[in-house]
């Protein structure tokens, strides 16, 4: 399961070791100005939608990048019955990989809290 860290200027993600041998990175580092939204998601294996670059253990766990030829690009790393966050995020402002995290990581609602508490204050 990722770890996700707030600071004032970044949202710091860091992925285990699955989880980076499907996404491809160890870490990603996202601008506080660049998320639109945080939010704490019930089912977050629901988000991921159309073509992907991942593993998919259907029903269970989503690791990778959706999105591929069209819609929000989306990184994911995502399991079933573990709570969920949903970061919506402003794609030119975050280096332009990225339309959409979703992740599951142990305290989501104040991961939630916190990333949206930072983004207020950096506005």
């Amino acid at each position: 399961m990722a770890s996700v860290t707030v600071t004032d200027h970044f949202v710091n993600v860091r992925f285990t070791g699955w989880e980076r041998l499907w996404i491809g990175r160890e870490r990603l580092a996202i601008p506080v100005a660049g998320v639109r939204h945080a939010s704490l998601v019930a089912e977050p294996l629901r988000l991921a939608r159309g073509a992907r670059r991942g593993l998919v253990v259907s029903g269970f766990l989503k690791i990778g990048v959706w999105g591929l030829y069209g819609g929000p690009r989306q990184l994911v790393a995502a399991r079933r019955n573990e709570p969920g966050l949903h970061l919506v995020l402003d794609r030119s402002s975050t280096g332009g990989e990225f339309d959409e995290v979703v992740l599951c990581v142990p305290a989501a609602a104040g991961t939630a809290d916190a990333i949206a508490r930072a983004v207020a204050a950096h506005a």
